[in-house]
């Protein structure tokens, strides 16, 4: 049985671990120092360190863990990381023996122009593409690749669990309520992630059947999504990702 931990980093990062057989790998590390008490008060060892993308609140701990181990570091092909020295591209897998666990590569790319995802083992690492209610900023890429890199996530099997890296779930529900506020599943959303936070527990992982029914950056077909778009163009739409920049543009602003 592999187990699956949100550790805190940083203002609101979280560093995932995925522990099983006495060993742990953990995603995007920010910061080293949560991890590795997190890994001796579980009696754990360190076997492999995965990167979704070169941003520094996701790659600042690795320094410190090779330190602690030297471990493999997996990370994007066509990201320059320091640390990384199993690069990784689209389509290829990854078989973490010491975990009993292996993972597809998807490259995903818009928030940074090398992001990958790994998806496997009913999770999905998706580091800053896809949020628990939105999806990143476009620092690198055009919306029509974020678009079709979100596409491609909504498209894998709904109950695969979502870890992203950010808590920011409950400011996105608040646009998304702005842009979709009749959406019957987005306001009962709205009243079960308030209520986790009010008690200090992670909204996360959520799922891609959840995101699909309340995540605006992968519902711009929908007529809601477009007449809030069209509102604040002030003009017409002629494709589904000229929505979703606009939407996306609302998001910036809001």
């Amino acid at each position: 049985m592999l187990r699956l931990e949100a550790i805190p980093a940083l203002k609101d990062n979280y560093i995932w671990a995925l522990a099983g057989q006495g060993h742990c790998v953990v995603v995007d590390p920010g910061e080293a120092a949560p991890i590795l008490s997190w890994i001796t008060a579980n009696d754990l060892r360190l076997s492999a360190v995965l990167i979704t993308h070169h941003h520094g609140d996701h790659v600042g701990g690795v320094t410190g863990l090779l330190q602690h181990a030297r471990v493999p570091v997996y990370g994007p092909a066509r990201e320059a990381i320091a640390g990384v020295d199993h690069p990784l591209g689209d389509g290829m897998h990854l078989t973490l023996s010491e975990i009993g666990a292996r993972f597809e590569i998807l490259e995903v790319p818009g928030h940074t122009a090398g992001h990958i995802a790994y998806f496997g083992e009913g999770l999905l690492f998706c580091g800053d593409t896809l949020f628990a209610c939105g999806c990143g900023r476009l620092f690198e890429g055009t919306a029509a690749q974020m678009h079709a890199s979100l596409k491609r996530l909504a498209g894998l099997p709904g109950p695969t669990r979502v870890c992203c890296a950010h808590e920011y779930t409950l400011s996105n529900i608040a646009f998304a309520l702005s842009v979709d506020p009749d959406n019957p599943a987005l306001q009962q959303r709205a009243e079960r992630e308030r209520a986790k936070r009010a008690q200090g527990r992670p909204t996360l992982p959520s799922t891609l059947e959840l995101e699909r029914a309340t995540n605006p950056f992968l519902r711009c077909h929908t007529p809601a999504l477009r007449q809030a778009a069209e509102a604040w163009a002030g003009q017409r739409l002629d494709s589904e990702v000229a929505v979703w920049g606009v939407v996306r543009e609302m998001k910036n602003h809001f």
